[in-house]
């Protein structure tokens, strides 16, 4: 029964667990995965340079010049596969979304640790669309205050969408899983400003 009293916080998500078939999850990662150009990226943390524990791409407008980590991405024209989803995923968020990152973990010690996606590029409440492809992976959403941690099982074909204040008062991360043997493609799918950039 619904608990009145119960103020546990909540993320403001959207999910579809289903949103694409299985047919066309698997075609899409065949494509993505063949026209994406991938790069190792070293990112700067408290203890030095290192690699990231996957491989990355960043795809979208031509101005939509994205910094995180101490990583200036500038954007890969959008590939054909890429393109079609950007446009079935900005009609169902009824966002026109500039850019995308890819992020591509090569089985289950290939992880993203916990992060907000809070640069000033983004806006104060992103619209941030995560779809995943291949193999299923815990996606994990903590409370910063509270510390109350909202898990998902991003399954092929899935579609995640965070909005308002998840990126101000939440952190996520993708954990590591050594029993996960296959490749898992995810696209999050956002609206870059440069104007609100730092100067």
């Amino acid at each position: 029964m619904f608990d009145l009293f119960d103020d546990t916080p909540e993320p403001d998500v959207d999910w579809h667990p289903a949103w694409l078939t299985p047919e066309q999850a698997e075609h899409l990662f065949e494509r993505i995965a063949a026209e994406t150009q991938w790069r190792q990226e070293r990112i700067r943390t408290p203890g030095g340079w290192v690699d990231q524990p996957r491989l990355t791409a960043w795809l979208g407008e031509p101005d939509a010049v994205y910094v995180y980590s101490g990583i200036r991405n500038v954007p890969q024209p959008w590939t054909p596969a890429v393109a079609v989803l950007r446009d079935a995923v900005g009609e169902i968020c009824g966002v026109r979304f500039n850019s995308v990152l890819l992020n591509r973990y090569r089985g289950g010690t290939d992880s993203m640790g916990w992060h907000a996606d809070h640069e000033p590029e983004l806006g104060p409440e992103p619209v941030i669309a995560s779809v995943s492809l291949g193999a299923t992976r815990r996606f994990d959403l903590r409370h910063s205050k509270t510390g109350v941690v909202r898990s998902f099982r991003l399954t092929a074909g899935s579609l995640l969408v965070m909005r308002g204040q998840t990126q101000a008062q939440w952190r996520h991360r993708v954990p590591k899983e050594p029993a996960v043997t296959g490749e898992r493609i995810n696209l999050t799918f956002r609206v870059v400003m440069p104007d609100l950039r730092r100067r």
